[in-house]
């Protein structure tokens, strides 16, 4: 049967931490050629060919979670996948962005700070579902964007393929066939 389980798990050594580090944007669509790895159907070798993505750096507040809705009574899985961020500082061109981002439904690679890559939204897209442009009330107060992304998928979001434990982003993202990576400036 395509459910039985296949692999047990022993307790993992706490050598990892919490948090991401980066997101990266793709329009909708951009994915064209999505390839598996040959052993492992779960993970992503290429997501096509001369990609560009929108990168945003981030630290703190920023969390990427997956919750399984399964239901016995109507046999159906899925699974939710919600990516909260905080974007400090108010500026023009971000109030700009961010609006094309909550009129589209991008797809968005997660980064986190044990070099995982996830793919979100992979199939059908993340949209905004909520957020705050905050200008804050104390001097020490955010003074910046709070945004949630939310996407349904069939499966978990898929980690990216790294060629070995040594592998940078940088390298593992242009195997996946990203060739550009756009970041903003830090004005």
């Amino acid at each position: 049967m395509a459910c039985d389980l296949s692999l047990g798990r022993k307790e993992p050594c706490k050598d990892v931490v919490g948090g991401i580090k980066a997101v990266y944007f793709a329009d909708f669509g951009d994915f064209s050629t999505i390839a598996y790895n040959s052993t492992d159907t779960d993970v992503i070798d290429t997501l096509g060919s001369s990609l560009t993505v929108l990168q945003y750096d981030v630290k703190g507040n920023s969390s990427f979670e997956q919750n399984i809705t399964s239901s016995r009574e109507n046999g159906t899985t899925f699974f939710e996948q919600t990516l909260n961020l905080t974007l400090h500082k108010l500026t023009k061109e971000d109030n700009k962005e961010l609006k094309l981002m909550a009129y589209g439904r991008p797809h968005i690679i997660v980064e986190d700070y044990n070099s995982n890559l996830f793919v979100m939204g992979l199939q059908h897209g993340a949209d905004v579902s909520g957020g705050t442009i905050v200008t804050g009330a104390a001097m020490g107060d955010l003074s910046g964007y709070t945004l949630t992304f939310s996407g349904m998928e069939k499966v978990p979001a898929n980690f990216i393929e790294k060629a070995s434990a040594s592998e940078s982003i940088d390298t593992t993202l242009t195997n996946a066939g990203i060739s550009t990576i756009t970041q903003g400036s830090n004005s």
